[in-house]
């Protein structure tokens, strides 16, 4: 398997299991420090690897009502802060092309969101950037699909690359995981990563707006762990419940340690 390097992280070939994880949508500039500097140090604790992840803009909303997050440019501000005041690197997710060169000035990983993960143009214009890219399969990919949106990547010379699970869709309202896919996507070469968040989304669940099933997530990053993944992305929050975009899915800050250090030991063990 690839090696994929962010700063002085390495992710994958049988490297400790990496963390990505943050809110899912920037609030307000305070609760991504905050929260930051408390998973940072939860980490440092558990010597576990750790990428701070929050979206400046949640454009794939089912709602025009939703909250979609500060937008591009003081989103980028946060996120910049973040990454400087605390010394960690950052991954944000892109929907279109005009934001390319500016979230490069900033962003480690540039994500492409499951919804847009075939999206050529959106694809190839990232991975130009030569940042590490984290595609997202969609819902409604088989995991042997991600083949040709790698080649895509890799047309560009760019073989930094990390491939996400988050769940497959089953029937209306519902997404479920399905482990084999981790090894037909790591056969690939690449690094996986488990997005054990999003895979209990229930999109639409509320009408017009997602639901989630939180207290699947912890039983589902262990599987994860022991079937094997490179790495765990997860939405985390101080308040969930109270969280703008996507509560219902988050873990709540204080129950991220005792996840954390039983994953790290099952993937040691692995």
């Amino acid at each position: 398997m690839r090696q994929v390097t962010v700063k002085n992280i390495k992710i994958g070939d049988r490297n400790p299991l990496v963390l990505i994880a943050g809110p899912c949508v920037i609030e307000s500039e305070s609760l991504c420090l905050d929260t930051a500097k408390k998973i940072k140090d939860i980490a440092a604790k558990i010597g576990m690897p750790f990428i701070f992840k929050s979206s400046f803009d949640k454009a794939n909303r089912l709602s025009v009502d939703s909250y979609r997050g500060p937008g591009l440019k003081k989103g980028l501000e946060v996120l910049r802060k973040v990454k400087e005041k605390l010394k960690i690197p950052i991954l944000s997710d892109i929907h279109c092309q005009r934001e390319i060169s500016e979230v490069a000035k900033v962003l480690d990983i540039i994500q492409i969101p499951a919804f847009l993960c075939r999206q050529t143009d959106i694809v190839v214009a990232a991975a130009k950037t030569s940042k590490v890219i984290n595609v997202k399969k969609g819902q409604f990919l088989a995991p042997w699909d991600i083949l040709p949106i790698i080649k895509k990547i890799e047309s560009t010379g760019n073989k930094n690359i990390l491939l996400t699970e988050r769940g497959v869709s089953f029937g209306y309202n519902n997404l479920v995981t399905d482990f084999r896919s981790f090894k037909i996507m790591r056969d690939f070469g690449y690094p996986v990563i488990y997005d054990a968040t999003h895979s209990v989304q229930l999109p639409g669940g509320k009408g017009s707006c997602s639901s989630g099933q939180r207290e699947f997530v912890a039983g589902l990053c262990r599987a994860a762990a022991a079937f094997g993944c490179d790495g765990l992305f997860l939405e985390v929050h101080p308040n969930p419940d109270k969280a703008l975009c996507d509560g219902p899915n988050m873990i709540d800050l204080k129950e991220l340690e005792k996840l954390l250090k039983q994953v790290k030991k099952i993937h040691e063990y692995s």
